[in-house]
């Protein structure tokens, strides 16, 4: 496949993870205290707004597999999401004041909505743009990569706005107008410049659609559900000490809040700077294997982190290299399984429904999220953990949750994923054999 295709096919995702830091991280922030909505009330509203994000998933994965215009089943979905999203991000980050809880709601779903109309599609086309083992690591190397660059470059602005007095609302703006300056663009090079390649007849009405197919073939994928199991546990594991990480470095590290901000970077520029060697090792010896020694490379280390001395920053900054590094490897080996998996599933049911398998791919990492959160903040409290009143043996706990927990869970991961069924010689053949079929519709 052309670096160009890659390339352009790659750039939106960099757009996509800009608002990230500002929706997930400042936005309760935002209404609760700057705009005076309050805490409590924009927690429910948030909540209810993500309960809905849940179901737009699936409706989304099958409408884009199903129905589409004028030969494209992707790109008008992708299209109508990019406008959608560039709309709600601006009414939700770039508020009046005096606004109040029916606001946030509407626009927090408006968003919502738009982003998994890009998201899903986008994830799924990825999938559908190779039918080779080793380029589908290349194409979720590069759109990860910048994934996290925009993340990365997010938080800098952040950071940077902050240390030069600009305020709160000013920093988020100057993020908007950089999503956008960016976006425009990235997403008329995604739309133009490249093709889809999947040969699916679809509907372009509701006509000849039936639920129960889909249903049927889903429940039959046991490669995809076992795959999707091992992505959930991973998740659950990544969530944990992610709900966890700033309690750990405040009350067992004693890190200030720039050197909370330097462990977060050196993190997460690990994971990036990590992402080539990864696709190369995988290439060479197989995406699932390389996956699990990942997971077992990440649990190896973390184990350790409860013998670490209090205050040993530097110690723990290792830890976050080696972690970071083995992130980098979640982040493009499963997606690239999974796209084996579509493949998979179009040569046995005779329809590939990339875009409902990636929904359900997104909802398990919604899922994975809020349950880790779910668990990790009552369990360190009963623990005998209670940020009021510090215990040595509390702090022992958050340590033991933090990091323990997670290692145990990936464990259960790897035992899913290191004998995986789908290896480069039965992908070939799984394609090969689709190839021909395809040529016989063809010549009949």
């Amino acid at each position: 496949m052309r670096s160009r295709t890659v390339i352009f096919y790659s750039l939106p995702a960099m757009v996509i993870a800009i608002p990230t830091l500002p929706i997930y991280v400042i936005l309760p922030q935002l209404y609760g205290s700057e705009l005076g909505l309050g805490l409590s009330v924009t927690g429910l509203v948030l909540l209810v707004a993500r309960l809905f994000d849940t179901i737009t998933d699936p409706i989304i994965g099958l409408a884009s597999d199903n129905f589409g215009i004028k030969g494209n089943k992707r790109k008008p979905w992708i299209g109508a999401g990019a406008l959608i999203s560039g709309v709600g991000l601006f009414m939700l980050l770039v508020p009046n004041d005096g606004v109040g809880a029916l606001y946030l709601l509407g626009w927090s779903i408006f968003l919502y909505c738009g982003w998994t109309m890009v998201a899903v599609p986008y994830l799924a086309w990825g999938a559908e743009l190779s039918s080779i083992y080793t380029e589908r690591t290349r194409i979720t190397a590069w759109r990860e990569s910048l994934s996290l660059v925009g993340f990365i470059g997010a938080g800098g602005v952040i950071a940077v706005s902050a240390s030069s007095g600009l305020e709160n609302r000013e920093a988020i703006k100057v993020l908007v107008i950089g999503a956008f300056v960016i976006g425009v663009p990235a997403f008329l090079g995604l739309l133009m410049v490249v093709k889809e390649k999947s040969s699916e007849k679809f509907e372009e009405n509701f006509s000849g659609f039936k639920i129960s197919d889909v249903w049927k073939s889903l429940k039959q994928n046991r490669v995809f559900i076992r795959l999707l199991m091992a992505w959930f546990f991973n998740g659950l594991a990544n969530g944990i000490p992610a709900a966890l990480f700033f309690l750990f470095l405040e009350f067992r590290l004693g890190a200030t809040e720039t050197e909370k901000a330097v462990l977060i970077l050196v993190y997460f520029v690990s994971a990036v700077l990590f992402i080539p060697a990864w696709r190369k090792l995988s290439d060479q010896y197989g995406k699932h294997k390389m996956w699990s020694w990942a997971m077992l490379i990440a649990s190896g280390v973390f184990i350790l982190v409860p013998l670490i001395p209090d205050g040993a920053l530097v110690l723990f900054g290792i830890i976050c290299v080696i972690t970071g590094a083995a992130l980098g490897a979640d982040l493009i080996l499963p997606p690239a399984l999974q796209a084996d998996v579509v493949g998979y599933g179009k040569f046995k049911f005779g329809k590939s429904h990339a875009g409902l398998l990636f929904s359900f791919w997104g909802l398990s990492t919604k899922f994975a999220l809020a349950l880790s959160v779910g668990l990790a903040l009552p369990g360190v409290e009963y623990a005998g953990f209670n940020p009021k009143s510090v215990t040595p043996e509390g702090v022992f706990a958050l340590a033991l949750i933090y990091a323990v927990v997670p290692a145990v869970l990936k464990l259960v991961a790897v035992t899913l994923v290191w004998n995986f069924p789908l290896t480069a010689k039965k992908v070939q053949v799984v394609e090969l054999a689709i190839a021909r079929r395809e040529c016989l519709r063809t010549t009949e």
